[in-house]
């Protein structure tokens, strides 16, 4: 059976993460993913991280989040550039870009413009701070959208100061977003005929994930903290514990849970201690509670405890490292890293968080040089060899 977007062709204008993040997540499904891209290519292309693959414009960060996809180079300064998206959008379901607001629209091909070429185009437009609002033209990169989101306020221990998470998570969070909003802008044609604008604004997008905090704030009143290790349910023992020379991440949030973590830590009577007789009792005296959990963890380290408390059903972990977890066998087992063949030998990334009966993701062809597919798109688009070759030569493309 196919894949879910098996048909659907993209021309894909973004770069960085939070676009191409986005449109991986399509071209992962079926989609038919066409890179647009500058004749100097995506900026991710020249990340110096991994000098072989970053001298060849194939670094670690633009492979990540650009397989399944083909590549095509354009100067979009030049009116035959644009003529050549024009004919592109002809067949084209959806348009997705991540430029500021108002690049598009100078460059003659905004919304409005393609629509006119092509009704029933879905054009995506992913931006810090969406195309309303007097924050619009604001450039935002992750950093500055973590910091203002909330994200990093509660980030941290409190002695430390705000902290980022330790990944581009405004930017994933945005380009899966954007994933959600052009499928169901897609379902949607599929019942009206029409096409649409997606805005989304990576802004609104990371507020929609902290809906806990936010709602906590605007419902309760309550003001927001960095809680360090600690959980957002506020129980003592879903927190970090030190283990012998490790640390273990407790996350037991139940009373049952609670019996079984104290009789696997050889702590029976703990479970008769006033001192920690229900939940109330725990978090005020969670500096004794502390002590003693960790006092019973300190005969063995995390990776042992892990296993022990696993099999007594009690919800833990060690921390482990992405060196570490890529080799895990349930990962394994699900198929979540997959490698492909390149002309630099196999490359190992990740694919899709889930698993479909029918038609699931996969990763199936590597991540394209720059340029690599023009003449084919080209001449899918039905421009002749020769043509192909002049705008070459006047490096159009």
């Amino acid at each position: 059976m196919s894949k879910p977007f098996a048909g659907v062709r993209i021309l894909d204008f973004t770069r960085y993460l939070a676009g191409p993040y986005g449109t991986y997540q399509l071209a992962l499904l079926g989609a038919d993913v066409v890179k647009i891209e500058s004749r100097e290519g995506d900026e991710t292309r020249a990340q110096p991280v991994a000098t072989e693959l970053a001298a060849r414009g194939m670094p670690p960060a633009f492979l990540a989040v650009n397989g399944n996809k083909r590549s095509i180079t354009l100067d979009l300064r030049r009116p035959e550039a644009v003529e050549v998206v024009r004919r592109l959008v002809r067949n084209a379901d959806v348009v997705w870009e991540n430029f500021r607001p108002g690049v598009m629209d100078r460059l003659g091909l905004g919304y409005e413009a393609l629509t006119r070429v092509n009704p029933r185009l879905i054009y995506c437009a992913v931006s810090g701070f969406g195309h309303t609002g007097p924050e619009r033209t604001t450039a935002a990169f992750d950093g500055k959208l973590q910091a203002m989101s909330g994200i990093m306020s509660i980030t941290g221990e409190p002695a430390g100061g705000p902290m980022r998470a330790g990944f581009a998570i405004c930017d994933t969070i945005g380009g899966l977003t954007a994933a959600l909003a052009v499928s169901s802008a897609l379902y949607q044609r599929t019942r009206t005929g029409v096409g649409q604008f997606v805005d989304v604004a990576m802004l609104d997008a990371a507020l929609a994930f902290l809906p806990g905090p936010v709602s906590e704030w605007t419902v309760a009143g309550i003001e927001q903290r960095q809680i360090g290790n600690g959980s957002v349910s506020r129980k003592p023992t879903a927190n970090r514990f030190r283990a012998k020379e490790s640390f273990l991440v407790l996350a037991v949030l139940t009373e049952p849970q609670w019996v079984r973590l104290m009789t696997a830590l050889g702590l029976p009577e703990a479970l008769d201690d006033p001192r920690f007789k229900d939940w109330a009792s725990r978090t005020a005296n969670f500096p004794a509670l502390r002590e003693v959990i960790e006092r019973a963890l300190a005969s063995a380290d995390a990776r042992t405890w892990e296993a022990r408390l696993t099999k007594a059903d009690v919800p833990c972990s060690s921390i482990w490292k992405i060196d570490e977890i890529v080799g895990h066998p349930q990962l394994e087992h699900r198929d979540v890293l997959q490698t492909v063949d390149s002309q630099f030998g196999p490359l190992k990334l990740v694919g899709s968080g889930f698993r479909l009966e029918h038609g699931s993701p996969s990763l199936d062809r590597p991540p394209p040089l720059l340029g690599e597919h023009t003449a084919e798109i080209l001449g899918e688009a039905g421009y002749a060899p020769a043509e192909i070759e002049d705008l070459r030569a006047r490096k159009v493309v």
